[in-house]
Protein backbone atom coordinates (compact mmCIF):
# COMPACT_ATOMS: atom_id res chain seq x y z
CA UNK A 1 0.00 0.00 0.00
CA UNK A 2 1.77 3.30 -0.75
CA UNK A 3 2.04 6.31 1.56
CA UNK A 4 1.98 9.85 1.03
CA UNK A 5 5.99 10.19 -0.01
CA UNK A 6 6.21 6.08 -1.68
CA UNK A 7 5.60 7.87 -5.08
CA UNK A 8 7.38 11.42 -4.59
CA UNK A 9 10.55 10.89 -6.03
CA UNK A 10 9.05 9.26 -9.02
CA UNK A 11 6.77 11.91 -9.70
CA UNK A 12 9.92 14.27 -9.54
CA UNK A 13 11.60 12.51 -12.22
CA UNK A 14 8.93 11.95 -14.42
CA UNK A 15 7.83 15.86 -14.23
CA UNK A 16 11.54 16.69 -15.43
CA UNK A 17 11.54 14.33 -18.15
CA UNK A 18 8.38 15.38 -19.21
CA UNK A 19 9.29 18.58 -19.35
CA UNK A 20 12.37 18.33 -21.21
CA UNK A 21 10.23 15.76 -23.58
CA UNK A 22 7.53 18.27 -24.08
CA UNK A 23 10.63 20.93 -25.05
CA UNK A 24 11.79 18.22 -27.94
CA UNK A 25 8.93 17.65 -29.21
CA UNK A 26 8.16 21.39 -29.73
CA UNK A 27 10.92 21.93 -31.33
CA UNK A 28 10.85 18.61 -33.46
CA UNK A 29 6.89 20.40 -34.77
CA UNK A 30 8.42 23.66 -35.34
CA UNK A 31 11.22 21.87 -37.67
CA UNK A 32 8.91 19.65 -39.33
CA UNK A 33 6.64 22.50 -40.06
CA UNK A 34 9.21 24.71 -41.33
CA UNK A 35 10.28 21.98 -43.61
CA UNK A 36 7.14 21.50 -45.11
CA UNK A 37 6.59 25.26 -45.69
CA UNK A 38 10.53 25.68 -46.73
CA UNK A 39 10.20 28.80 -44.22
CA UNK A 40 12.83 28.94 -40.65
CA UNK A 41 9.64 30.82 -38.77
CA UNK A 42 8.17 27.78 -37.62
CA UNK A 43 11.44 26.32 -36.14
CA UNK A 44 12.18 30.22 -34.79
CA UNK A 45 8.84 30.72 -32.76
CA UNK A 46 9.15 26.60 -31.75
CA UNK A 47 12.49 27.53 -30.07
CA UNK A 48 11.46 30.79 -28.65
CA UNK A 49 8.27 28.86 -27.21
CA UNK A 50 10.21 26.11 -25.70
CA UNK A 51 12.71 28.19 -23.61
CA UNK A 52 9.71 30.98 -22.87
CA UNK A 53 6.98 27.49 -21.88
CA UNK A 54 9.75 25.75 -19.86
CA UNK A 55 10.58 28.67 -17.88
CA UNK A 56 6.84 29.62 -17.46
CA UNK A 57 5.91 26.18 -16.81
CA UNK A 58 7.70 26.09 -13.61
CA UNK A 59 7.42 29.55 -12.44
CA UNK A 60 4.01 30.63 -13.41
CA UNK A 61 1.62 27.47 -14.12
CA UNK A 62 -0.01 27.40 -11.00
CA UNK A 63 -0.85 31.17 -11.63
CA UNK A 64 -2.04 30.70 -14.48
CA UNK A 65 -4.14 27.94 -13.65
CA UNK A 66 -5.74 29.86 -10.81
CA UNK A 67 -6.62 33.17 -12.98
CA UNK A 68 -8.26 30.46 -16.18
CA UNK A 69 -10.46 29.29 -12.85
CA UNK A 70 -11.47 32.24 -11.38
CA UNK A 71 -10.06 31.07 -7.69
CA UNK A 72 -9.82 33.43 -5.13
CA UNK A 73 -7.51 33.27 -1.99
CA UNK A 74 -8.81 33.62 1.59
CA UNK A 75 -7.68 34.25 4.84
CA UNK A 76 -8.35 32.45 8.49
CA UNK A 77 -11.12 34.67 8.59
CA UNK A 78 -12.80 34.31 5.71
CA UNK A 79 -13.48 30.55 6.27
CA UNK A 80 -11.90 29.08 9.86
CA UNK A 81 -13.72 26.11 9.70
CA UNK A 82 -12.18 25.18 6.54
CA UNK A 83 -9.10 26.97 7.27
CA UNK A 84 -8.44 24.87 10.66
CA UNK A 85 -9.73 21.51 8.46
CA UNK A 86 -6.47 22.18 6.04
CA UNK A 87 -4.27 23.10 8.75
CA UNK A 88 -5.31 20.34 11.21
CA UNK A 89 -4.63 17.54 7.78
CA UNK A 90 -1.28 19.43 6.61
CA UNK A 91 -0.10 18.96 9.88
CA UNK A 92 -0.80 14.99 9.96
CA UNK A 93 0.73 14.52 6.94
CA UNK A 94 3.69 16.63 7.81
CA UNK A 95 3.15 19.13 4.53
CA UNK A 96 3.19 23.12 5.32
CA UNK A 97 0.23 24.64 5.13
CA UNK A 98 -1.07 25.65 1.30
CA UNK A 99 -2.70 29.00 0.23
CA UNK A 100 -6.18 28.32 0.80
CA UNK A 101 -8.71 29.46 -2.62
CA UNK A 102 -11.94 29.47 -3.38
CA UNK A 103 -13.89 29.50 -6.61
CA UNK A 104 -17.49 30.83 -7.04
CA UNK A 105 -19.15 27.69 -8.56
CA UNK A 106 -21.85 25.94 -7.58
CA UNK A 107 -20.54 22.37 -8.93
CA UNK A 108 -18.89 20.81 -5.58
CA UNK A 109 -15.26 20.31 -6.74
CA UNK A 110 -11.67 20.99 -6.03
CA UNK A 111 -8.17 20.46 -7.08
CA UNK A 112 -4.32 21.44 -5.78
CA UNK A 113 -1.39 23.18 -7.73
CA UNK A 114 1.70 25.12 -7.43
CA UNK A 115 5.19 24.01 -8.35
CA UNK A 116 6.35 22.27 -4.69
CA UNK A 117 4.99 21.95 -1.33
CA UNK A 118 6.28 25.32 -0.04
CA UNK A 119 4.05 26.75 -2.95
CA UNK A 120 1.26 25.11 -2.68
CA UNK A 121 -2.39 25.84 -3.12
CA UNK A 122 -5.52 24.50 -2.44
CA UNK A 123 -8.88 25.39 -4.49
CA UNK A 124 -12.82 24.15 -3.71
CA UNK A 125 -15.22 25.64 -5.17
CA UNK A 126 -18.51 26.76 -2.85
CA UNK A 127 -20.76 24.25 -4.09
CA UNK A 128 -18.20 21.70 -2.17
CA UNK A 129 -18.26 23.84 1.23
CA UNK A 130 -22.21 23.67 0.80
CA UNK A 131 -23.31 20.33 -0.26
CA UNK A 132 -20.45 17.82 1.85
CA UNK A 133 -20.90 16.57 4.97
CA UNK A 134 -17.40 17.87 7.08
CA UNK A 135 -16.11 13.89 7.05
CA UNK A 136 -16.48 14.19 3.07
CA UNK A 137 -15.18 17.71 2.84
CA UNK A 138 -11.90 16.14 5.28
CA UNK A 139 -11.72 13.82 2.29
CA UNK A 140 -11.52 15.66 -0.53
CA UNK A 141 -8.68 18.00 1.04
CA UNK A 142 -6.79 14.76 1.84
CA UNK A 143 -6.97 13.62 -1.43
CA UNK A 144 -5.59 16.87 -2.95
CA UNK A 145 -3.16 17.20 0.32
CA UNK A 146 -2.08 13.83 -1.30
CA UNK A 147 -0.83 15.16 -4.79
CA UNK A 148 0.92 18.28 -2.71
CA UNK A 149 2.47 15.36 -0.97
CA UNK A 150 3.09 12.96 -4.16
CA UNK A 151 4.48 15.46 -5.71
CA UNK A 152 1.85 15.47 -8.26
CA UNK A 153 1.06 19.60 -8.45
CA UNK A 154 3.90 20.43 -10.63
CA UNK A 155 2.89 17.68 -12.91
CA UNK A 156 -0.39 18.79 -13.86
CA UNK A 157 0.27 22.22 -13.40
CA UNK A 158 2.76 21.86 -16.42
CA UNK A 159 0.73 19.79 -18.57
CA UNK A 160 -1.59 22.68 -18.81
CA UNK A 161 0.87 25.18 -20.18
CA UNK A 162 2.46 22.05 -22.84
CA UNK A 163 -0.76 20.72 -24.14
CA UNK A 164 -1.53 24.20 -24.60
CA UNK A 165 1.55 25.30 -26.51
CA UNK A 166 1.53 22.19 -28.62
CA UNK A 167 -2.25 23.22 -29.61
CA UNK A 168 -0.75 26.19 -30.66
CA UNK A 169 2.03 25.63 -32.59
CA UNK A 170 -0.77 23.04 -34.74
CA UNK A 171 -3.54 26.41 -34.80
CA UNK A 172 -0.23 28.33 -36.34
CA UNK A 173 0.39 26.31 -39.00
CA UNK A 174 -3.21 25.00 -39.91
CA UNK A 175 -3.86 28.82 -40.24
CA UNK A 176 -0.69 29.32 -42.24
CA UNK A 177 -1.50 26.93 -44.63
CA UNK A 178 -5.17 28.76 -44.87
CA UNK A 179 -3.90 32.01 -45.99
CA UNK A 180 -1.34 30.48 -48.57
CA UNK A 181 1.38 29.37 -47.06
CA UNK A 182 3.27 26.11 -48.58
CA UNK A 183 3.42 26.87 -52.09
CA UNK A 184 6.68 27.39 -53.34
CA UNK A 185 7.94 23.70 -52.74
CA UNK A 186 5.23 22.84 -55.65
CA UNK A 187 7.52 24.86 -57.99
CA UNK A 188 9.80 22.05 -57.23
CA UNK A 189 7.64 19.09 -56.89
CA UNK A 190 3.76 19.10 -56.94
CA UNK A 191 3.67 15.95 -55.96
CA UNK A 192 5.89 15.39 -53.25
CA UNK A 193 5.15 18.70 -51.83
CA UNK A 194 1.03 18.05 -51.44
CA UNK A 195 2.47 14.50 -49.70
CA UNK A 196 4.34 16.32 -47.22
CA UNK A 197 1.71 19.00 -46.94
CA UNK A 198 -0.90 16.47 -45.99
CA UNK A 199 1.55 14.55 -43.93
CA UNK A 200 2.07 18.28 -42.06
CA UNK A 201 -1.93 18.95 -41.87
CA UNK A 202 -2.27 15.29 -40.54
CA UNK A 203 0.76 16.20 -37.60
CA UNK A 204 -0.86 19.36 -37.19
CA UNK A 205 -4.35 17.61 -36.18
CA UNK A 206 -2.65 14.65 -34.32
CA UNK A 207 -0.14 16.36 -32.20
CA UNK A 208 -2.28 18.38 -29.88
CA UNK A 209 -4.40 14.69 -29.96
CA UNK A 210 -1.38 13.26 -28.50
CA UNK A 211 -0.28 15.84 -26.37
CA UNK A 212 -3.67 15.30 -24.83
CA UNK A 213 -3.88 11.12 -24.46
CA UNK A 214 -0.71 11.49 -22.67
CA UNK A 215 -2.09 13.97 -20.19
CA UNK A 216 -5.09 11.83 -19.87
CA UNK A 217 -3.13 8.79 -18.79
CA UNK A 218 -0.86 10.94 -16.09
CA UNK A 219 -3.61 12.51 -14.44
CA UNK A 220 -5.42 9.11 -14.44
CA UNK A 221 -3.17 7.21 -12.70
CA UNK A 222 -2.50 10.49 -10.20
CA UNK A 223 -5.97 10.28 -9.35
CA UNK A 224 -6.03 6.63 -7.71
CA UNK A 225 -3.14 7.24 -5.71
CA UNK A 226 -4.00 10.31 -4.38
CA UNK A 227 -7.40 8.68 -3.22
CA UNK A 228 -5.05 5.73 -1.89
CA UNK A 229 -2.56 8.33 0.41
CA UNK A 230 -5.74 10.42 1.01
CA UNK A 231 -7.74 7.60 2.39
CA UNK A 232 -4.56 6.70 4.77
CA UNK A 233 -4.31 10.00 5.69
CA UNK A 234 -7.87 10.17 6.86
CA UNK A 235 -8.01 6.82 8.01
CA UNK A 236 -11.26 6.72 6.72
CA UNK A 237 -11.91 6.06 3.14
CA UNK A 238 -15.52 5.84 2.67
CA UNK A 239 -15.43 9.84 3.30
CA UNK A 240 -13.60 10.18 0.27
CA UNK A 241 -15.67 7.23 -1.21
CA UNK A 242 -18.81 9.51 -0.25
CA UNK A 243 -17.80 12.83 -1.35
CA UNK A 244 -16.86 11.24 -4.89
CA UNK A 245 -20.30 10.09 -5.14
CA UNK A 246 -21.48 13.09 -4.49
CA UNK A 247 -19.39 15.25 -6.41
CA UNK A 248 -20.14 13.00 -9.26
CA UNK A 249 -23.61 13.06 -8.99
CA UNK A 250 -23.92 17.12 -8.78
CA UNK A 251 -25.53 18.07 -11.97
CA UNK A 252 -24.68 21.79 -11.81
CA UNK A 253 -22.08 22.76 -14.98
CA UNK A 254 -18.66 25.01 -14.82
CA UNK A 255 -20.02 28.28 -15.42
CA UNK A 256 -16.21 29.01 -15.64
CA UNK A 257 -14.60 26.00 -17.14
CA UNK A 258 -11.19 25.40 -19.84
CA UNK A 259 -10.16 21.91 -20.86
CA UNK A 260 -7.02 22.26 -20.44
CA UNK A 261 -7.49 22.20 -16.28
CA UNK A 262 -10.26 19.71 -16.29
CA UNK A 263 -7.29 16.92 -15.46
CA UNK A 264 -6.53 19.29 -12.30
CA UNK A 265 -9.84 18.81 -10.15
CA UNK A 266 -10.68 15.78 -8.02
CA UNK A 267 -13.60 15.07 -10.34
CA UNK A 268 -14.00 15.11 -14.18
CA UNK A 269 -16.02 18.88 -14.41
CA UNK A 270 -17.61 18.00 -17.50
CA UNK A 271 -20.06 15.93 -16.91
CA UNK A 272 -21.15 14.50 -20.21
CA UNK A 273 -21.30 10.57 -19.91
CA UNK A 274 -21.86 9.21 -23.34
CA UNK A 275 -18.60 6.90 -24.90
CA UNK A 276 -16.50 9.64 -26.15
CA UNK A 277 -16.57 11.53 -23.33
CA UNK A 278 -15.34 8.55 -21.59
CA UNK A 279 -12.90 7.69 -23.73
CA UNK A 280 -10.90 11.29 -23.61
CA UNK A 281 -11.89 11.58 -19.54
CA UNK A 282 -9.14 13.19 -17.42
CA UNK A 283 -10.23 10.54 -14.15
CA UNK A 284 -10.96 7.49 -13.72
CA UNK A 285 -15.21 5.91 -13.53
CA UNK A 286 -16.05 6.96 -10.12
CA UNK A 287 -17.31 3.67 -9.10
CA UNK A 288 -13.70 2.10 -9.87
CA UNK A 289 -12.13 4.45 -7.74
CA UNK A 290 -14.81 4.00 -5.10
CA UNK A 291 -14.43 0.36 -4.71
CA UNK A 292 -10.84 0.79 -4.58
CA UNK A 293 -11.54 3.15 -1.66
CA UNK A 294 -13.86 0.79 0.11
CA UNK A 295 -11.53 -2.07 -0.42
CA UNK A 296 -8.77 -0.71 1.56
CA UNK A 297 -7.35 -2.07 4.98
CA UNK A 298 -7.00 1.09 6.97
Amino acid sequence: MPTLYTHAESNTKKTWILLTGFVLFIIFLGWFFSYLLEDNVFLIVAVILSIVQGFTSYWYSDKIVLAITGAKEIKKSDNPELYRLVENLSITAGLPLPKIYIINEAQPNAFATGRDEKHAVIAVTRGLLEKLERIELEGVIAHELSHIGNKDILLGSVLVVLVGIVALLSRIFLRFLRFGGGRSRDKKSRGSGLIFLVLGIIGAVLAPIIASLIRLSISRKREFLADATGGLLTRYPEGLARALEKISQDSNPMRKMDNSTAHLYISNPFKKRDWLSKLFSTHPLVEERTRALRGMEV
